[in-house]
């Protein structure tokens, strides 16, 4: 069977999450997912300061109480009454929220980056606290260390949550959640294995937690890595700073929530790579009062949608030899009007290397086809663009959702890789390669179907005489079923007094 890219195939995060579902009692999704996710931080913090705390009192040296000890090892220092071990001693004290909140509290007083960042709403009136004490109960009781690393136990589950609620959530999800086929697919054809790393509407943070997790499968260092972000809603700003934390990695995603667009806050950022998942088809972004905006240099985008305004902000801050990765609506490979004045510009500044068209029902917060785009500032195959139509690639693993195996994702990115390299890779209905006067030809319309053709059928051996005479017989057959049918079908009405 082929291996799925969602962690949802990692039993004991499951166990967790179920574990901790026992909370959620009458709130919503949106309210319940920051009760959890904030637990599975505190609980990831107090295990890595215990950890470290437990060497120190071994070395017998006195400094298991000294900051710096920990801050040296990327570890937030946990004060007293914050660690989780006094949290599981008043597990069934009625004032529980309260002890949760004050180690919230003391926790960011103690660590300036995790300041006005963590979850302090347990105490609220609607949260059970019997229940919030069993929850505590469980993720004490639960036996980490005999499934590997329980830090990165608790990372991989804090990723699974995340899928979990915005599958919950539904068309809520986008705010903060982009599938991990499309991540691991950007990723794998981007390899961000070193440099600056930009995400300008980093939801929780993914496209980073992905970035690192490639560089850690080809034995690098995360710390070559340099993180940047921006993300416009607060709640999921925070969340995307406890993402950061709890798999180690250190990113500037600014002061705090805020608008790309009118407040950029990453102003003289060049990246080396770009990941992003931009909101479809803004058409509330404020563009009437951004029009002469040094960012739009290939033509200013419409007032109606930001789809164009998103890629040339994206396309701003890329460095000399920067390359980008984009998820947008499949609109905008085919837009008219100033959109597609703005893509045709892009295209002639031979920016545009990969069109990658995505299977349906990829995402939780919408059914609506996308693309990705991949812009490279410094192409190896000048004057051409490679188009693949992977719509037909991936498995239903629920009714209504879909996921890419890890076999379907190499199979997009080598083929990808092999363009690059110069080889042959043309695939009738699968890939294809355009030169610049192709695409031209096309009135520069980037939907890959119109370049990879129809997928070639293989040969059968039964001659084309024989295959219409078993197809006439079979339509015969079914032509006196259906006069059949409508016969009965007057009959029944007749014998209740309708006539046809």
């Amino acid at each position: 069977m082929a291996e799925k890219v969602n962690s949802a195939n990692l039993g004991f995060e499951k166990e967790i999450f179920k574990a901790a579902d026992k909370l959620r009692g009458n709130m919503d999704a949106a309210e319940y997912k920051n009760v959890v996710l904030g637990l599975i931080f505190l609980k990831y913090i107090s295990d890595s300061f215990e950890e470290r705390y437990k060497k120190l009192v071994d070395e017998g040296l006195g400094f298991e109480e000294d900051r710096d000890e920990y801050s040296a090892k990327n570890i937030f220092f946990v004060p007293e009454k914050a660690r989780w071990d006094y949290i599981a001693e008043n597990a069934k004290k009625e004032e529980i929220g309260k002890i949760i909140d004050n180690a919230m509290l003391a926790i960011e007083e103690e660590n300036n980056r995790l300041k006005g960042v963590l979850p302090k709403n347990y105490a609220r009136p609607e949260l059970d606290k019997r229940r919030l004490g069993e929850v505590v109960d469980l993720f004490n009781n639960l036996k980490l260390k005999e499934h590997g690393d329980s830090k990165d136990i608790l990372g991989r589950t804090y990723e699974y949550a995340i899928a979990q609620f915005a599958e919950q959530e539904g068309k809520r999800a986008g705010e903060f959640y982009t599938p991990s086929s499309i991540v691991r697919t950007l990723v794998e054809i981007l390899q961000p294995y070193e440099g600056r790393v930009y995400d300008p509407c980093c939801g929780a943070g993914g496209m980073f937690v992905q970035s690192a997790k490639f560089v850690e499968r080809r034995q690098g260092r995360i710390d070559e890595l340099s993180i940047y972000g921006q993300e416009s809603n607060p709640n999921t700003w925070k969340l995307a700073q406890m993402n950061l934390a709890i798999h180690g990695l250190e990113g500037n995603l600014g002061q705090g929530a805020s608008d790309t667009f009118f407040n950029d806050q990453h102003k003289s950022l060049r990246a080396d790579f770009i990941l992003a998942n931009p909101p479809f088809n803004m058409s509330d972004w404020g563009g009437d009062k951004l029009e002469d905006d040094a960012r739009w240099q290939y033509g200013t985008p419409p007032q109606g949608n930001a789809n164009y305004a998103w890629m040339q902000h994206m396309i701003y801050h890329l460095s000399p030899k920067g390359k980008l990765g984009l998820v947008l609506a499949n609109g905008s490979l085919s837009a008219g009007g100033q959109e597609g004045s703005i893509r045709e510009n892009i295209i002639k500044d031979d920016l545009v290397e990969a069109v990658i068209a995505m299977p349906d029902k990829l995402f939780y917060s919408t059914g609506i086809p996308v693309s990705l785009w991949i812009i490279n500032k410094n192409k190896k195959q000048k004057g051409k663009t490679i188009f693949i139509d992977a719509r037909s690639l991936g498995t239903m693993v629920t009714r209504a959702h879909r996921e890419l195996s890890v076999e379907d994702i190499e199979k997009i990115a080598n083929y990808y890789h092999d363009f690059v390299a110069g080889k042959e890779v043309d695939e009738q209905g699968f890939v294809h390669v355009a030169d610049l006067k192709e695409i031209e030809e096309n009135n520069f319309v980037l939907t890959p179907g119109r370049y990879v053709g129809m997928e070639e059928e293989e040969d059968d051996g039964i001659p084309f005489e024989e295959k219409m005479e078993t197809l006439t017989s079979e339509l015969s057959d079914l032509l006196k079923e259906s006069h059949r049918l409508e016969e009965e079908i007057r009959k029944q009405l007749g014998g209740i007094g309708y006539e046809l």
